[in-house]
This record gives structure tokens, sequence and C-alpha cells, in this order.
């Protein structure tokens, strides 16, 4: 018997497509796009296309196990669920005995979106006192930055892109990142509007765009106030808009008059007249629709680059229209009860915090206590954190229990002592957000969990009864949990039920067309070119250009090096993938001809590119696509598919951004040599 279950693409992507999952005699055998979804259309990106190879995959992990040959051999002998549940209690209790519980480390990210499925294990190590995870990787500089020119709130809907007559897409390869926003900028462009990309390198988009802006890596602020002293010094700014919503217009006019065109342009590397011309486009155009990415927040003054790009459609009033505005997430508008998942509350007192992005240093130099257990969901963090040699060093530490809940055998499994097999997102019932519109939808369990894996939830909700928690939250169903997160008052979510949900279908929140027509969520209430809250914290209340800089390396190592995701791959999923791993082609670095030449490299040549923090080995692609002194590395891919197994990560930094100690990945600084 076939039928066909709605459901949702749990990965990391502002996306979150709508799936028409078909399932026979209890195996999925088909996975369609939900043509229903009035975001994503029916469309799916190459990546769902081949997820049934994920699902099937033969790394899928189908029983516990432990390990049984030395740390990271990959070698483990099967072991039953009460025998490895068993030594996890045993262990985290002779841990906590002796050194207390702060000695447990959760490492857990974004492997799964579902409210349930991302938030698994969060109430079991609150409860336990558990160190505390600051999950900074990806999103944390951009959010900053944001907040402080325009509050935590969400932005403009990208569907309104559609009635744009200018399009400005800010650090976002939207065809690989993001595709299904890209219809509705082509649907802009039929009607007459310029597609421009700014983004350092040829990519994708930037290919399809009818403008390409190279602009220099960490240098996207510089550019935004030399598009701002052209738009103040023109005139093609909206006074009634600056002065009914907007604090600091005189402050900011005196801070740009330091970033003539002339001087924009030695920062970034472009023309004077290229800036020029596109102020005037964006001063003059009625609608224009601005994207900004994330890709840019990834670097060392990411927060403030978001910060001060996010001010344009302020100068120019297009925050209010309709047609135009600015678009960078949607997550604000998800005002959902998540603490009815996360339970702080069950904290024993208060816990030191761990920076997701500096794991590498918290497995191998912190003290009192030192880590002591790593426990690992939702996350692959030998592949994915920034200076993962140091990660991996950590990993090898024959003091340190390691416990993955995974369903695929990944490079981080590899060095566990004890591996749980996890569920696939269609095999439990989780509720879904998105990042990139405002739809919200439950997805029921297509199918029984494969073999003897288990729901993340469940597995944490039965480790909370062997220690004997006896809290309401580690005997809940999927479904009370999912109705006590939906009890919001937020006005958003007004008319959003459990049973409304039930029937899978996406439901769109009451987002208003434009969420900025209410206001702004900062301390003035007003879009704050100056901002009083970073004065009182020391720090410039006014947009800064200084570019972004890896200090640890500048004047040593001559190439900036960025790690932007590849169309194939998401993060580090996807490379189990035989087919997909095909298209991507091996581990490449972009060059440009220039570089290439003073370092006597051919293409198709094996190159290393090293720093003080490690080396990756991958083949050299020698290109016009990236500019002189960049190089340019797709894709997060598992070492072992590498020349001499070692990936991309080794030499990025681990430094925290300006604003919200994200990761600094893209603030990297290089130098490649022929192997």
């Amino acid at each position: 018997m076939k039928e066909t279950v709605r459901s949702v693409c749990s990965h990391d992507c502002p996306d979150a497509c709508g799936l028409l999952v078909e399932v026979e005699d209890g195996r999925v055998v088909a996975i369609k796009g939900d043509p229903a979804h009035p975001f994503t259309r029916g469309a799916l990106c190459v990546k769902l296309n081949h997820y049934l190879e994920r699902l099937y995959s033969p790394l899928r992990i189908l029983h516990p196990l432990k390990r049984s040959g030395p740390r990271g051999s990959g070698r483990f002998e099967t072991i039953s669920w009460d025998e490895a549940f068993s030594e996890i209690v045993r262990r985290y209790t002779d841990i906590i005995g002796q050194y207390g519980p702060e000695a447990i480390l959760p490492a857990s990210y974004a492997g799964t979106e579902g409210i349930l499925g991302f938030n698994a294990g969060h109430a079991f190590f609150n409860r336990l006192g558990a160190s505390r995870l600051n999950r900074n990787l990806c999103l944390a500089a951009a959010n900053a930055g944001l907040a402080v020119s325009l509050g935590r709130m969400p932005t403009t809907d990208m569907e309104s892109a559609a009635e744009a007559d200018l399009v400005v897409i800010w650090g976002s390869n939207t065809i690989s990142t993001n595709i299904h926003a890209w219809p509705f900028f082509l649907q802009a462009r039929r009607r007459g509007a310029k597609i421009v990309v700014i983004d350092p390198y040829r990519n994708a988009t930037a290919a399809k765009a009818d403008l390409h802006l190279p602009v220099k890596p960490g240098t996207d602020a510089s550019l935004a106030l030399g598009l701002m002293n052209v738009l103040i010094s023109e005139d093609l700014i909206d006074h009634d808009f600056i002065k009914e919503h907007t604090v600091g217009f005189a402050e900011l006019a005196e801070r740009v008059k330091d970033y003539p065109p002339e001087k924009a342009a030695s920062i970034t590397g472009l023309e004077p007249e290229a800036i020029i011309s596109l102020a005037r486009e964006y001063g003059r155009a009625a609608y224009p629709f601005l994207r900004i990415g994330f890709g840019l927040s990834r670097q060392a003054r990411g927060g403030m680059a978001v910060r001060t790009i996010a001010l344009l459609p302020a100068l120019t009033g297009t925050l209010h229209r309709k047609q135009g505005g600015l678009a960078l997430t949607t997550s604000p508008a998800f005002e959902l009860n998540e603490e009815a998942v996360i339970r702080d509350d069950l904290r024993p007192g208060p816990a030191r915090t761990v920076a997701l992005t500096r794991l590498g240093h918290a497995l191998t130099g912190l003290d009192g206590p030192p880590v002591k257990a790593l426990h690992v969901y939702q996350h692959n963090p030998a592949a994915v954190c920034p200076d993962s040699g140091r990660v991996l060093a950590g990993l090898r530490r024959e003091d340190l229990f390691i416990v993955v809940q995974e369903m695929i055998m990944t490079e981080t499994a590899q060095y566990a002592d004890i591996i749980l097999p996890s569920a696939s997102s269609l095999e439990f019932t989780d509720l879904y957000t998105s990042y990139g519109h405002y739809c919200i939808q439950l997805a029921q369990a297509a199918v029984k969990p494969l073999g003897e894996s288990r729901p993340p939830l469940e597995i944490f909700q039965e480790l909370a009864r062997r220690f004997g928690f006896t809290e309401d939250i580690f005997s809940a169903t999927p479904e009370e949990l999912i109705r006590l997160v939906l009890q919001s008052e937020s006005p958003w979510l007004r008319g959003i039920s459990f049973e409304r949900l039930a029937l899978g279908l996406p439901v769109k929140l009451n987002v208003p067309e434009n969420p900025f027509l209410q206001g702004f969520k900062t301390p003035s209430g007003k879009v704050e070119f100056y901002s009083r809250a970073m004065a009182d914290q020391g720090l410039d209340p006014l947009p800064d250009g200084s570019p972004s800089l890896d200090t640890a390396h500048e004047g040593r190592y001559p190439l900036q090096l960025i790690t932007p995701p590849r169309r194939e791959y998401l993060n580090s999923t996807f490379n189990e993938i035989n087919h997909l791993r095909q298209l991507a082609g091996p581990p490449s670095a972009k060059i440009n001809p220039a570089d290439a030449s003073a370092r006597d490299i051919e293409s198709g040549q094996v190159v290393r590119v090293y720093n003080d923090r490690g080396d990756c080995f991958v083949y050299a692609d020698i290109t016009q696509d990236t500019r002189p002194g960049v190089v340019v590395i797709e894709g997060i891919f598992w070492s072992g598919f590498a020349p001499l197994g070692r990936g991309v990560n080794r030499v990025t930094s681990s430094d925290f951004t300006d604003l919200g100690q994200g990761a600094a990945f893209h603030t990297s600084l290089v130098e490649v040599e022929g192997y």
C-alpha cells in the first residue's frame, strides 16, 4: 500500500522546504517538493533530490555501538541500548563525583532544525548541571549587528522582492543556499529590475546577475559607508523618514564624510565609479530590495558589517515601502514558547558557558574543571568547527569520554566511545519554523525509525529517567511538548493551533507584509544610526568601516581565504552521498591566475593551503572567478575525501566576531604552495 505524507526538510537552510514523502510498505520510496507550500512551491534543491540515498545510506548507524579499537580508528562493536545507557550513566556519574557536572559538555548545533530535534538534549543537560553551550557558529554576528540598527525583529518577506525595481544581493550565493528566493528575484527582473550581487568571488548567483561587484572580503562596511557618502552628498535620501523614524543622522552624516568613494574604493578593491553608480541606482529606485546574506558576517568585524549595511534602506526610507525593504532573517517572528523544551529553570545553579566556536580550546585548554565528557548531537564538530586541528586533538584524548548521537558514521562519530543511533527527521514528529520565510509546519513521522535508531528526544528522556529525573518534560509526548511550545501570546501566532497544524499543511504567520511599519525594536524604538547602547559598552556608537583583519597572521600570510557553502553540501552533511560528491567534484581551491603564476601552480595540481593553525590539501582551480589575493574553497568536505585527509577548517579562525561572539571563519590569512 502506498501513501503520501507531508513533511519538511529539517536541514540548516532558510528555505525549510515542504515535502511530499511517498511511503510503500513502511519504506520511503520517493521524496518530492510540495506544490502547496507558498514559498518553496514544489521545487527541491539538488541535495533533497537525493535524500533517499542519505536515509538508506550504507553509512547509516542502525544499532548502539561501543568503541573496540584505538580512538579514531572507526572500530566498534554492537551493544544493546541498555548497555549503552548504563555505560553513559556510570561514566557521567563518576565524572560528576570527581569533577562536578560542569566537566560534562554538550556539543550540538543545527543538524536538525525542528523545535524538538534541535532542543532535544537541552532540558537534560540543564537538569544535570552541565556546562552551558553558546551555539554561536553561524548566525550570531549577523543577528547582533541587525539588532543594533533595527532591533531583533523579522525582516521583509522575501516574496516582496518580486515587485522590487532593484535587487541587491549582498553576501549571499542565493542559487546555492537560498534557491527558492531566486524565482522572486527573477520575477522582479522580468518587471524591469536590475539584479546586483556584491560578493568577493564570481559564484553561481553572481554569474547570473546583471552586475557583480567583487568586494574584498571583510570590507563590506567600508563599501556601505561609501554608498552612504554618495546618497547623502547627492541628497538621495528620505528626509521625512529620517526625521520621524531614526536617531543619530547628524552624527552619521559626519562619519560618512570619512568615506568618499575614492577612499571606499581603495579599501574594497572596487572602482570609485562603481560605488557612485550603485549608490545612485539605489537612491533613485522606488522599491529597492536588499538581501543581506550571513556569509559577510563571518568576518572579524562581521557584526559591524551587517549593522552598517542594514542602515541603507533607512537612509532612503524604503523600509516603509512594501515592495522594497531588507531581508536577513525571519526567525524573530516565530515567538514560540521554546522554554517549555529548553527548561533553564531546571538548572541546580549557575554554570560556566563554553562557546562552540572555541570547542578546540575547550577540549584542550579549559580547566576548573576540565572537560571530561563530550556529548555530541545534531552536530559534526570534527569537520564543521573552526581551528579543527585543535578540535581533533581534543577528540583524540584518551581521558575524554565521548558520546555521539548520529544517523550517519561521520568523522566525529569515529572518535566516539559510545554511538547512539539517531532517527532521521522523517522518522519522528516535530515542529518546523524557518529563517527564510514565514511558514510554520508540523511534520508527523512518515515511517518508523530504521533499525534500532530512536528519535533524539526519546534518547534524552530515557537518559533522564535513568538518572532519576522525574520532571514532566522527561515523560511528555512530542504532541504534549508541541502544544506547550505553541502557547504563545504573540499576535503573529494567533489562531495557529496544534489541531490546525496537524492537518500537515504549512501555515503562514500573521506577520504584516512590512514588519517595519510597526516600529523598530531598538531601545529608542527607531532606526539607530547612533547607538547609545553601543556607546554605553565603550564601543563605537556609529558605523565603522575598518576592515576585518586576521591579526594573528597579518603581514606573514598574503592570501585571504574564504570558505562559502557548496551547492551539493549543507555544511558537512551530504558528503556521504556518492552522486553528490561526483557532482561537486574533488575538493578544490579557486586561485586567481596571477597568484597561481607567482607560485608556479598549475590547474588541477594538488596544493597545500596553510597557516599557523594547520594545513589542508586540495586541487588547484585556476580561475578569474576570484580576485587576486583571495582564495576560495567551497564547502565543508569530509577530510577522508581530500588529498592527505585534512579538512579546510584546519586553517580557519576560531576568533570571535566583533558582535555576538560568532565565528570569524572568513578572516583567515593563508599561503598556498604546490605539493
